[in-house]
């Protein structure tokens, strides 16, 4: 995994000075803090002799303090550094992954569910900057002070020293290993509860209102309980772990207290003087056993940041292969020419779309009707170029749309089934259609869709927030409301992807009677399931199974297909006069 690793790598060597520093100031820190208790207790043992001269202990007094200051200093400076560190890292991370997911949205709706992305988004990246900070940094900064020990007591004796060196490794290394094997399974098990969690959680507030309406008010309190619960328990199995290797970790340093006891006993007992030096070796070490202690923790949460690296780095979406780019004004578009379109998800995948061809010019409407799952929103996406087909292509006045993408915005506007409402007031959410237009644009907008006199009569007017995803608005207000971006934005083509799905017929009729009318001048390819308002359209086409079944203009259709007729008739009650 690790040989083939784009997400934790290529960082650790694009801050490699700054990492230098961060590891650089960790060791100086606990050496530091080592250097404070080692002249403290020189100042005991010395003090303990009854010095003829204040100034014998002296220096040892103004060290302790030089010491004492350095300690916290250092740590301060460390962790400023070691965070700038890694908020950089992380500010790239989500960056890459926020452009990743954008860059083939269409890939990432088929692969991934929401409550998964959720996971991506937060875990994984969390993860990631965990992983820096409490595995990456102690250990190496850990491994650091084991060395510079060893070699310490080495310099005296290296027998003793290579008995600190290894209980210290043991301390350092070995336990947190064998704390990752024992861990490893209970962590994998809690990300997965996790993760089911967030879709759980996405599933259970996007479905809020039909728990309700269906009379499950208990089963949705109780939808995510047993997870929780598992959640529960495995947390408190690793607690429980962590506290019994924590006590084991502290024995072995007691050990090697004991150790350091023995050394200093037979190195400097020779006389009074060296005697003094008895403590001070003891104690220097107890700010390395808290360095070292901290490894453990790093290395058990190792196999969920694993795990994040493993599923960051197998994002694989289609790679953005652009041709060179051109450009076409907004002014200039006349033709939109779909030739020969072929599109397939995968091989283990049916065709949705097979050799799809339509000439459609500036200001028609066309119709594309037909059952869920057949490949009319694909087609949406092939248009505009969310998605590249395996053969054929779509042009805009006989230029490959995939060369207009860097500069695709002013040409496309999009409408689909639940259009996406900032909790915000309702000017900031109409002036994302084109943010630089004035507030009486805006309100002209929200004029033509209907919605003026609606929003005049609420107390804060056009400052009302919206409150989450549109909810103090019913569902054709907040179509009307994205409708009115639609005309801020002025796109001479748009896609409509089912904006009446969940309307009742009344709302339904009405709305797209003003979707008409206000979007006369424009291109609309609208994608629906049924006949309401085909009578608005130049062109319908009957979509199944990957290809045309039926096309004409809806009169023309009326008056020479039976299917349609028998259709239209279904779907409507009674034939509505077309001409």
């Amino acid at each position: 995994m690790w040989k083939q690793d784009t997400w934790v790598k290529p960082y650790l060597k694009q801050y490699k000075f700054l990492l230098a520093t961060v590891l650089l100031l960790g060791v100086l820190t606990t050496v530091c803090g080592g250097a404070l208790m080692f002249t403290s207790g020189y100042t005991i043992d010395k003090s303990a002799t009854h010095p003829y001269n204040i100034l014998m202990i002296y220096p040892a007094i103004l060290m302790t303090r030089a010491f004492g200051i350095g300690r916290p200093t250092f740590k301060y400076i460390e962790r400023l550094r070691s965070h700038n560190w890694v908020l950089k890292v992380t500010s790239k991370l989500r960056t890459r992954l926020y452009q990743t997911v954008e860059q083939d949205a269409a890939f990432f709706e088929e692969k991934y569910q929401s409550g998964n992305l959720l996971g991506l988004l937060s875990e994984d990246i969390a993860h990631l900057q965990n992983l820096y900070l409490r595995t990456v940094f102690p250990t190496v900064v850990g491994l650091l002070l084991v060395v510079i020990v060893t070699l310490g007591i080495g310099y005296f004796s290296w027998q003793f020293g290579l008995l600190v060196g290894i209980l210290l490794l043991f301390e350092a290394l070995v336990v947190p290993l064998l704390s990752t094997a024992v861990e490893a399974g209970r962590r994998t098990q809690q990300k997965q509860f996790k993760d089911q969690l967030y879709t759980n959680l996405t599933d259970n507030i996007l479905g809020a209102n039909d728990w309700l309406l269906s009379g499950r008010k208990k089963d949705f309190q109780t939808a995510t309980q047993k997870t929780v619960q598992e959640l529960n328990t495995s947390k408190l199995s690793s607690r429980q772990f962590r506290w019994q290797r924590d006590w084991a970790l502290q024995i072995g340093l007691g050990i090697i207290y004991l150790v350091l006891l023995v050394f200093t006993n037979l190195y400097f007992t020779q006389n009074t003087e060296a005697a003094n030096y008895t403590a001070a070796f003891v104690l220097a070490l107890a700010p390395v056993g808290e360095t070292i202690v901290a490894i453990s923790q790093g290395f058990e949460e190792y196999p969920a940041y694993q795990d994040s690296v493993r599923r960051l780095n197998n994002l694989q979406p289609t790679a953005l292969t652009l041709p060179a780019q051109k450009q076409l004004a907004v002014a200039d578009f006349q033709t939109l020419e779909l030739s020969n379109l072929e599109f397939e998800y995968g091989t283990d995948t049916p065709t949705l779309v097979h050799n799809f061809s339509q000439t459609i010019h500036r200001g028609e409407k066309l119709a594309l009707i037909g059952p869920s799952g057949s490949g009319k929103t694909t087609i949406l996406q092939l248009i505009n170029g969310d998605l590249v087909p395996q053969r054929g292509q779509v042009e805009l006045n006989g230029i490959n749309v995939r060369q207009l993408q860097e500069n695709s915005e002013p040409l496309f506007s999009f409408l689909n089934q639940k259009p996406f409402l900032f909790n915000t007031s309702i000017l900031n959410n109409v002036r994302l259609g084109n943010e630089a237009q004035s507030d009486a644009a805006v309100k002209a907008a929200l004029k033509a869709v209907r919605l003026d006199q609606t929003i005049e009569a609420l107390p804060q007017g056009y400052d009302t927030y919206v409150q989450e995803a549109g909810a103090r608005f019913s569902g054709g207000e907040r179509q009307r409301i994205a409708l009115a971006r639609i005309l801020l934005r002025d796109a001479p083509i748009v896609l409509l992807d089912e904006p009446t799905v969940g309307l009742d017929a009344i709302t339904e009729n009405a709305l797209l009677q003003t979707i008409f009318e206000v979007l006369a001048d424009k291109t609309i390819i609208w994608v629906t399931h049924h006949l309401q308002g085909v009578k608005h359209v130049d062109q319908v086409i009957f979509w199944q199974h990957g290809q045309v079944e039926m096309a004409g203009s809806p009169q023309e259709l009326m008056r020479t297909n039976q299917h349609f007729q028998t259709l239209y008739q279904m779907d409507q009650g009674l034939p509505e006069n077309l001409t």
